[in-house]
């Protein structure tokens, strides 16, 4: 026998006994390691820079603190983009950094410029924080938590305990509160009798601040000790502070802080108000660690909410959880595995219908097991998880783990039936089609290399899928060389077909029908031998006719396909400057709203914040509602129904904008998918496009939610002071913008310490004083010769109202223009967005000035398109080069590459059916079929060679070919359309995304089998007539 791998596993069965026991085992251990998401793990090359400057007006943010920042960090290496806002207190500076850039160094070289420009920033700013933006590390817990205790003593037990407990759990990697009510020392400032006592903010400031440092002394050395002396000043009591003298003695007397203000123990003012299902509660937001799993996580935390409700059920504590990402993860999850099930039991019904014989039927799916569980080991090895990716590439790939075999088995079964020994059929029919094996496998496997290497968000989510894919795959080679041939040398027989069994009836039904049909293929594919202008024109006209859907916008563009997840925020805007009371009030009525519906399970109402996208915004006159459907298989109504309801029902309300985000892929409340941006020099002609592209955008079909990023501000009463005036008094802008903040804002920069803890000590005016514009000129500073003097003699007020948020894009004014997508991909929303645009130009109403750019899905949609793109033709390239190494010719590969265009007319036509989009899913699915339908082709064009060099004529050699390999075609396609029917055909968790992969797939690979057939043949012979035409030529020369 000879020395061949299959050689070597036929003689000696217990070497690939203990090979494969090993492997299982193996295998099985990194199974139990590898972990549950729901998407592969995402490289997000963005660092951003915030900087807190309390009291700061946009305009102020930006001109002091933002343009400063930017151009400190425009320098940097690899830099994509720039993009910056400034809200009232707030700089955010995002750096996006081109996909191969190292994150890690960049950060580093953030850090190290805007340290640099420290020096630059107003004296009143807090240190910006740079850190690095990591999808990974956003909530996977939401939830309310309510209790019996007092707001105070609720508040301080969830920051003392609660939050302390979730966040030593392994995974969390921060825990946030929202709402609650923090203790607070208030000093309540009468203005009145301040100036009565010839006192001023700044010096009640000085006071408080002197009176409450404890203050290291030195040491003192004893003959036997040391001891660290250290003045105790800080405050033990409230009497302290209320007895606190704040102006020396003199002839009235001392006057002490309770002369002037009144000290309160109190609550901070309410700056977010939370609240679950309509009662009042304590927001708790859990975010995992960037490498934490979001399934592990939240059962660790759940477990934790559990032992806290007991722990303090004397306190009548409740967590009520608002949304859990690792739900949709699990059934997502559960559902793939679910489909590989099903596939597994279908090809297996497929191989007992073909092979008649449960023996053999077994041999071949003793493949998928085998490989299958070997992956694992690989999976592991590269650090991949169990994730809708990875199980997805173990779901499609079952129909491929048994091609080999299918191949392999039907060969040898063939040398069976013309009597040769067992042992001799697995090795001789083995070697026979071994090259064939190899070549269907890596025309199989070179395909997903370029997907593999793909750059950006695209090669992130696909290359688990892709290395699974050639990890398999190329497992189940080993396994046709090995496993199959050993088990047929062993088990497989002849089976003669019996009509006095149930089965045996069948099986002769069946092997009359495929008789039946391959004796009409036969026919069919003489008719097509002899009219192969009408086979190539009726190909042609197919192909064409497949790209015309998308022409005709049959088939639209998109992203990622929305799934029904089953939760979605509200965002909801009143006008600037309504205050939080009034805006919380306003959002109990949408509450009830949202909740009368039979879908709605929990609404989790956060009013003075939102966080819509990846990054929020707080203020008074914002809310955001997280609603939670019922689950999926029990509403009649699906997430983008309830949300169009909610828009309607919402739509029209006065002084109300309304934004409803669904939940997207990556877990949040997804960024608006239609997002441009338009940037200039100058900001009212950016303004002017940025109207009339909205107004515009209102009109396209498709659209909702359509807005502006800028929004009117608050209105502002500025104080402009007269500098020379200001001056002659021996006063500073600092000292005004000091005294103002305490009037207004209050001063927190002291502390006052009760049994370990410290509380705020704000200074303040009181609040009848804050309420009245009336005051301000009449604040009191003192004047350099040592009198009190107002700020009305040195200023003047006046009243506007500028912009909430103002915008940067590359160092240039900009403004966003959003929109979210209803019922319609949102490529095609695109391509009219494309044709406003132009005409926005034409008409001027545009100035060459302002540039437009494309953000979110409509930005991702392109640069998913170009490089995938590019993989697929990357991966014909492979393909072709792959047969020609293994055929040595470069014209018989030519032939094979012709049966991807009759596949791409099934896909394109079951996507058109079905109503799907061409989003980076389904056309994977397009790439995939590359190597797939090679198959067929392949073993056509092997069988017709083979013939032909036994002498066989060239119509003879074709027919005999199309005989033969008619049932293992039909069987290897089959397999794999019946494996995918479960995907395509799901409607669980994650489906959207999943289904229109395996549809392309289908609808390509049923077009590919019926129609390879017959073209390929067609094909080869008008090959083969220009291959001796050219040899001839070459003779004659």
């Amino acid at each position: 026998m000879k020395r061949t791998i299959t050689g070597i596993a036929i003689e000696r069965p217990t070497l690939v006994a203990v090979i494969f026991s090993v492997l299982f085992i193996l295998g099985f251990f990194s199974y139990r390691q590898l972990q549950y998401e729901l998407l592969p793990r995402m490289s997000t090359p963005y660092v951003t820079i915030t900087t807190l400057y309390s009291g700061a007006s946009p305009d102020e943010i930006e001109t002091s603190v933002t343009k400063p920042v930017e151009e400190a960090v425009s320098a940097i290496e690899k830099i994509s983009a720039i993009n910056s806002s400034s809200r009232e207190g707030v700089s955010l500076v995002t750096i996006e950094f081109a996909s191969d850039a190292d994150i890690d160094l960049a950060l580093q070289d953030v850090q190290r410029k805007v340290n640099e420009a420290r020096g630059e920033l107003p004296d009143g700013i807090e240190t910006p924080v740079v850190s690095r933006f990591a999808i990974d590390e956003l909530p996977v817990l939401r939830l309310g938590a309510t209790s019996k205790l007092s707001d105070t003593e609720f508040y301080q037990l969830l920051k003392d305990e609660i939050k302390p407990a979730l966040s030593n759990i392994s995974g969390v990697g921060q825990v946030g509160i929202l709402g609650g009510r923090e203790r607070e020392i208030r000093v309540n400032i009468d203005p009145g009798r301040l100036e009565s006592f010839g006192l001023t903010a700044g010096d009640l400031l000085e006071a408080v601040g002197k009176a409450n440092i404890d203050f290291p002394t030195g040491t003192v050395e004893a003959p036997d000790r040391k001891f660290v002396v250290r003045l105790s000043g800080k405050f033990t009591s409230l009497d302290e502070l209320k007895s606190l003298v704040v102006r020396d003695a003199g002839a009235e007397g001392a006057v002490r802080l309770r002369d002037v203000a009144e000290v309160q123990d109190t609550f901070q003012e309410i700056g977010t108000m939370t609240r679950i299902d309509g009662k009042n509660a304590v927001g708790i937001v859990v975010v995992k660690q960037n490498d934490a799993n979001t399934v592990e996580v939240c059962r660790l935390v759940r477990e934790k909410l559990r032992t806290l409700e007991a722990q303090y059920r004397d306190r009548g504590l409740k967590f009520d959880i608002a949304q859990d990402a690792s739900t949709f993860t699990r059934d997502a999850v559960e559902a793939v595995q679910h489909d590989l099930f099903l596939a597994i039991v279908l090809v297996a019904l497929v191989m007992l219908l073909f092979l008649h014989s449960l023996r053999n039927s077994l041999i071949v799916m003793v493949s998928i097991p085998t490989s299958l569980v070997t992956t694992f080991i690989g999976m592991y090895l590269f650090g991949f998880s169990l994730n809708l990716m990875t199980l997805l590439a173990l779901s499609l790939v079952i129909g491929v783990l048994v091609d080999d075999s299918i191949v392999v088995l039907e060969n040898i079964y063939r040398h069976l039936e013309r009597g040769e020994a067992p042992r001799e059929a697995a090795l001789v029919g083995r070697n026979e089609i071994g090259f064939t094996a190899v070549a269907i496998t890596l025309v199989d496997v070179v395909v997903f290399l370029p997907l593999s290497l793909l750059s950006g968000l695209v090669g992130d989510i696909l290359r688990e899928f892709s290395v699974v894919m050639v990890i398999s795959t190329m497992l189940s080679l080993f396994v046709s060389f090995t496993v199959t041939p050993l088990l047929a040398s062993r088990f497989s027989k002849v089976e003669r077909l019996s009509a006095e069994t149930f089965g045996g009836r069948v099986a002769t039904a069946i092997e009359r029908w495929y008789e039946r049909g391959r004796d009409w293929y036969i026919a069919l594919l003489g008719w097509g031998l002899k009219h192969s202008g009408k086979v190539i024109l009726t190909a042609t006209l197919l192909f064409f006719s497949s790209f015309a859907l998308v022409i005709a916008g049959k088939i639209g563009g998109e992203f990622i396909e929305v799934s029904d997840r089953g939760d979605f925020s509200v965002m909801l805007e009143l006008e600037p400057g309504t205050s939080l009371r009034q805006t919380d009030r306003f959002i109990r009525t949408v509450e009830r709203q949202i909740q009368a519906y039979p879908e709605v399970e929990k609404v989790l109402a956060v009013v003075g914040a939102s966080n819509e996208g990846f990054l929020g915004q707080s203020s008074d006159h914002v809310a955001e509602l997280n609603v939670r459907l019922i689950p999926k298989e029990k509403r009649k109504r699906s997430t983008d129904s309830m949300m169009q309801l909610i828009r309607r029902e919402l739509t029209g309300t006065p002084g109300l904008k309304t934004s409803i985000n669904p939940i997207g892929i990556f877990g949040t409340a997804n960024e608006t998918p239609v997002t441009v941006i338009l940037s200039g020099p100058k900001r009212d002609e950016i303004a002017r496009a940025a109207a009339a592209l909205r107004d515009s955008l209102k009109t396209v079909r498709g659209t909702a939610d359509v807005r502006l990023s800028s929004q009117p501000g608050t209105p502002e009463m500025h104080v402009v002071v007269d500098r020379e005036q200001m001056a002659a008094f021996g006063l500073s802008i600092a000292d005004v913008g000091s005294a103002m903040r305490i009037a207004w804002e209050g001063d927190d920069s002291n502390k006052y310490r009760e049994q370990g803890d410290e509380y705020d000590i704000r200074l303040i005016f009181d609040e009848a004083y804050r309420r009245a514009t009336g005051g301000i000129p009449d604040l009191s500073f003192r004047a350099k010769d040592g009198g009190l003097v107002r700020l009305g003699q040195f200023s003047r007020l006046e009243q506007s109202r500028g912009y909430a948020l103002l915008q940067r894009h590359n160092r240039n004014e900009a403004v966003w223009v959003k929109a979210q997508v209803v019922g319609r991909p949102v490529g095609d929303i695109g391509g009219d967005i494309e044709r406003i645009i132009g005409n926005m130009r034409r008409s001027g109403v545009m100035p060459a000035s302002v540039t437009h750019t494309y953000e979110a899905d409509l930005k991702r949609q392109g640069e998913s398109n170009v490089n995938l793109l590019y993989a697929f033709m990357v991966a014909i390239i492979f393909v072709y080069l792959i047969m020609v190494a293994l055929y040595n010719s470069w014209i018989w590969p030519m032939v094979v590459m012709f049966s991807i265009p009759l596949a791409i007319i099934g896909a394109l036509w079951s996507l058109a059916l079905f109503g799907k989009s061409l989003s980076i899913f389904t056309i994977l699915g397009i790439i995939m079929l590359i190597g797939l339908v090679g198959k067929n082709a392949i073993l056509l064009v092997d069988f017709i060679n083979k013939f032909r060099e036994e002498g066989m004529e060239l119509t003879a050699a074709i027919t005999e070919a199309g005989r033969e390999r008619l049932r293992p075609i039909l069987m290897t396609t089959l397999t794999l359309i019946f494996g995918l029917m479960p995907i395509a055909l799901s409607a669980s968790s994650g489906s959207e995304w999943k289904s229109g992969l395996a549809l392309a797939l289908v609808g390509g690979l049923s077009s590919s089998m019926f129609l390879t057939l017959l073209v390929i043949p067609v094909v080869y012979v008008w090959f083969d007539r220009v291959k001796r035409w050219v040899e001839g030529k070459r003779g004659k020369g």
